[in-house]
């Protein structure tokens, strides 16, 4: 199927692993120009050289990286057409361990930042006539206590989601959709260690970390079913980037198996 995407725009953040380097890999299939922005520079300068996609460093829990990479968007290709705030972590703490370094990083990284990059990007869109802002949150986002030890990571992706109802009617008269995915648990290797980590207070030795998922695969998921992958997400992101989905605004959509 032909999304129509050729010849736009698209910012991804987090876009040199998991989400959002497969949403890149998809934009850059269906035509799109496309900008990916992430923190660390090695694996930025890989995603860059496989995809062939302009980047740009950034960390966006940071003000004035979030001023660059807008800055940059405009002056290198007149603007973004479409915005996938995908970057955002999770802090897997039982709710008395969790720091308040904790609860403001988790804030900043998640909400805020999709919050100050939209700010920055909705005017281009709102000047090339209209845009789509598609924002990744998660699941702890609207079920509660899993992956366990989820009270600092779902409030903040439960504010993407409202956030992104509120912004897409604000966004209406301008032509601009605002879209939120909500994705279950998604198979990338760095996520699932992070959670071991935090969640059990040490690194797993693989064999210990195999059964844990396995006995979580076996619990929350339904017969034969498997956790999901970045392609399966990435996928429905382009579609809701496209106008394929020109109908499709304010909406919360769980993708989890």
């Amino acid at each position: 199927m032909d999304l129509g995407l050729r010849g736009k725009v698209a910012v991804v953040t987090g876009g040199s692993r998991g989400i959002g380097l497969a949403t890149a890999e998809c934009l850059v299939r269906e035509g799109a120009t496309v900008v990916v922005a992430a923190r660390r520079q090695e694996h930025l300068d890989a995603a860059a050289e496989r995809l062939g996609v302009d980047a740009v460093q950034a960390d966006v829990t940071r003000l004035e990286d979030l001023d660059r990479l807008a800055r940059e968007v405009q002056e290198r290709h007149g603007g973004a057409d479409i915005l996938v705030n995908n970057a955002g972590t999770g802090t897997y703490k039982p709710f008395l361990e969790v720091s308040d370094d904790d609860l403001v990083h988790g804030m900043a990284i998640n909400f805020f930042a999709q919050f100050r990059l939209t700010q920055r990007i909705v005017p281009q869109m709102i000047a090339r006539g209209g845009g789509v802002v598609i924002n990744v949150s998660g699941r702890t986002a609207v079920r509660t206590a899993f992956p366990p030890g989820s009270t600092c990571t779902g409030p903040a992706k439960a504010a993407e989601v409202r956030f992104s109802a509120d912004l897409a009617e604000e966004l209406k008269p301008h032509g601009v959709r605002v879209v939120c995915i909500v994705p279950g648990v998604v198979m990338t290797p760095d996520r699932f260690a992070k959670w071991e980590r935090e969640a059990h207070g040490r690194d797993l030795e693989g064999g210990e970390a195999a059964r844990i998922r396995a006995e979580l695969e076996r619990a929350k998921l339904p017969a034969g079913a498997q956790w999901g992958t970045p392609e399966q997400l990435a996928d429905v992101i382009a579609f809701t980037a496209s106008e394929r989905a020109s109908y499709l605004s304010g909406e919360s959509i769980i993708v989890d198996g």
